[in-house]
């Protein structure tokens, strides 16, 4: 039998974990926030903690997960294991001294049984994490997956979606130091692509959300998915038309951009001669463009794109360009 006394752990802290990419497609990120949770679970739990709360967002360029409320340290563990009576053959004592790793001076005699108590000291969170960081992303499933760079000839470099380019790790305000595939954990990540492409130190899970936010990276992918929604819906009532609902769009183009903008376009009004399940395969499809209605419930020759920068022209420039694409198809 196996008896264990946990002692108590009061101090809790937050964890953050970003882990950036090259850009991951969007069919699969919310896959890939499940297995973020998934493993990181599995890891606390072999350790022997819990999180309060877990969030895990996603992005095109990182997958990211906050864990509220870690203990400082696991558990102290007293484990008793109850072995051979003390009259049992030499044998049976050996061997259970060889699974406990303990001297017979170590064990105690209880009315002619012998038992084995160990004591195992907590271990401090940080390097539990430390170890679980390099197990979890070796670890992960993406649907595919690629390697890259010099190491990528051998069989046993690092496999990602993309190229992975950097590791947030912060318990506290303190880094969690590992490192794999050359690439170690660090304070600093990048904004949106094209508006704040520096690097951005974070201080703690507390101000991540709200750093990056601050250059131009909305990191809650359901915070993007209702910006698209609802942004979309004013832009077709704005000019008079009706959007025509697509949550499987909403939630594709939130994947799509960090820092989303819908703006509305128009087509040539010759081009609605073709079917309307045409222009919207066309338009949903290849193009990841919403479609609008008219005052009488017929299609119109309206389109909404999801732009990925705060254009300087209020996106003439882009709803132009895509005007020209959609143009070419239909």
């Amino acid at each position: 039998t196996l008896d264990r006394q946990l002692s108590g752990v009061d101090a809790v802290t937050d964890f953050l974990l970003e882990l950036r990419s090259e850009e991951i497609p969007a069919r699969m990120q919310a896959g890939a926030r499940a297995e973020l949770e998934k493993l990181f679970r599995a890891q606390l739990s072999a350790a022997g903690l819990e999180a309060r709360e877990l969030t895990v967002w996603s992005t095109p360029r990182r997958v990211a997960l906050i864990a509220k409320e870690l203990p400082d340290a696991t558990a102290a563990v007293s484990e008793e294991i109850k072995g051979p009576r003390t009259s049992a053959p030499p044998q049976a004592l050996e061997g259970f001294l060889r699974k406990t790793g303990l001297r017979q001076d170590q064990l105690e005699d209880r009315e002619g049984v012998y038992f084995a108590v160990i004591d195992k000291p907590g271990r401090a969170t940080r390097d539990v994490l430390a170890e679980a960081i390099p197990a979890i992303i070796r670890g992960f499933a993406w649907p595919k997956s690629m390697r890259w760079g010099r190491e990528s000839a051998s069989s046993e470099s690092l496999r990602w979606v993309r190229p992975l380019s950097g590791i947030v790790a912060i318990f506290g305000e303190e880094l969690v130091t590992c490192e794999i595939g050359g690439i170690a954990s660090g304070f600093a990540t990048r904004g949106h692509r094209f508006h704040c492409p520096g690097e951005i130190t974070i201080g703690s899970a507390a101000d991540y959300a709200e750093k990056l936010r601050a250059c131009h990276v909305i990191v809650d992918h359901e915070e993007r998915a209702a910006i698209i929604r609802g942004g979309a819906a004013k832009a077709a009532a704005d000019a008079g038309l009706a959007l025509v609902e697509d949550e499987g769009l909403v939630i594709e183009n939130a994947g799509l951009t960090e820092w989303p903008v819908p703006l509305l376009g128009r087509f040539d009004e010759a081009f609605l001669e073709v079917p309307p399940e045409v222009i919207q395969l066309t338009a949903r499809v290849n193009q990841k463009y919403f479609v609008v209605n008219g005052s009488g419930g017929n299609l119109a020759n309206g389109f909404i794109c999801t732009a990925n920068i705060d254009a300087s022209d209020s996106g003439a420039e882009i709803v132009a360009g895509n005007r020209k694409v959609l143009a070419a198809r239909l």
